[in-house]
């Protein structure tokens, strides 16, 4: 039976190992995504913070301001209206409008989103970037990274293959830990968790794989978990149904008339603060169709999610009524549990470290996957045939010389 769960581990290895490690080094630098982009691109997303203020602070966007900035582009015909809008989150950040992207022409097409930057002070159109088009140009280097990570740049198909491959990694974590179980003694369990064969490249890569495997095996798990639910939460909820209750995760829809006049964001972003006066709206989707509610995004002090956050209010575009409320600091069973799955894939959960953690844990793909094929390649070499030994030639005898 080992024997059956070590070849399962070997070829699930060997079949979605380049996928495993492409997913680990593009996750490591995704930990840190905004910090990167804005290096990167300071002129797009980064501008001087007003007078008195210090770059870094927090900053609560009053919704007439987010109002102003929606107007501006919708006046100017270059633009029009927006289908969300981020709004800063720091002193010195910029307002990024979102627009909705056009269908691909196949399920393999990576969807483009056009994303404008305004500057938040003088309401300038700093510039733009298509969001999802591959590039390693400055301004579109993380985003290339975040669609391969999230789709292999292959649009909803190469969703499906990354939920695949994060079914994989979740098998080559158990059958790893089924094949690392040492004996129940406890010189066996520190061999198994040891590196000894320091210099022998062969022995060197068995212990290190071993041990780095019992290390990242809990990490490794949770981040194939949520990964497959990011992608295809179908696969993931009967078993979150299957121990704690999860509520639907369905589109909300305007109670009031069709046809009644319609509240602006600014309006949707003050009934939405007042459900929640300390958390800082994030961004707001703005309805397409007469019958789509305004979607704001909050973050509130003590969630797990930082940047922003996981608090969604569906706001009445007829009346301002609320029509849904997620509150994660209120979430118990399967909607706490869905709640966390963001941070946790992250490491944002546990602030800085957390995020180390996991940017430490992405590159460990890489090191299985080449210490895994030097393991491979050395067991499958047959040792060679002994030699027969040479005939040893009987010496001759010599008859002594008789005396006479």
């Amino acid at each position: 039976m080992k024997n059956l769960i070590r070849n399962v581990h070997l070829w699930a290895g060997l079949i979605f190992g380049t996928i495993l490690v492409l997913q680990g080094l593009t996750g490591s630098l995704l930990s840190w995504r905004h910090e990167l982009d804005a290096w990167l691109n300071p002129g797009l997303l980064r501008v001087a913070p007003p007078s008195g203020k210090a770059a870094g602070q927090p900053v609560l966007i009053e919704p007439a301001a987010a109002a102003a900035v929606v107007e501006r582009l919708v006046r100017d015909p270059a633009y029009g209206r927006p289908d969300t809008i981020f709004l800063p989150e720091t002193q010195g950040d910029v307002y990024v409008a979102w627009y909705r992207p056009a269908k691909p022409a196949s399920d393999w097409d990576q969807g483009v989103t056009r994303q404008v930057m305004v500057d938040p002070a003088s309401l300038a159109v700093l510039g733009e970037r298509n969001w999802g088009e591959a590039g390693l140009s400055r301004p579109l280097l993380m985003p290339t990274l975040f669609h391969l990570h999230r789709y292999l740049m292959a649009g909803e198909a190469g969703k499906v293959v990354i939920a695949v491959q994060g079914v994989a990694l979740f098998l080559l974590t158990l059958t790893g830990i089924v094949v690392w179980w040492p004996k129940m003694t406890l010189n066996a369990f520190w061999h198994a968790i040891t590196v000894r064969g320091w210099g022998q490249w062969p022995k060197f890569s068995f212990q290190l794989h071993r041990a780095a495997g019992f290390y990242t095996a809990p990490v490794l798990l949770v981040l194939a978990v949520t990964g497959v639910y990011f992608n295809m939460p179908a696969w993931v909820t009967p078993a979150i149904k299957a121990v704690a209750p999860l509520t639907p995760n369905t589109k909300a829809a305007n109670a009031s008339d069709a046809a009644s006049p319609r509240i602006g964001i600014d309006a949707a972003m003050a009934a939405a603060q007042a459900r929640f006066p300390d958390g800082r709206i994030s961004r707001v989707s703005i309805p397409a169709k007469p019958e789509q509610p305004f979607e704001v995004r909050l973050r509130q002090p003590g969630e797990l999610r930082h940047g922003n956050g996981a608090t969604r209010v569906s706001v009445d575009a007829g009346n301002g009524a609320l029509l849904r409320v997620v509150d994660p600091l209120a979430a118990h069973g399967g909607d706490w549990m869905v709640s966390t799955f963001y941070p946790l894939h992250t490491g944002e959960a546990f602030g800085a470290l957390g995020r180390i953690l996991i940017s430490i844990v992405g590159v460990t793909p890489l090191a299985f996957f080449i210490t895994g094929v030097v393991v491979w390649l050395k067991f499958r070499r047959k040792p060679a045939k002994p030699r027969a030994p040479a005939a040893v030639k009987p010496a001759p005898v010599r008859v002594p010389a008789t005396v006479e």
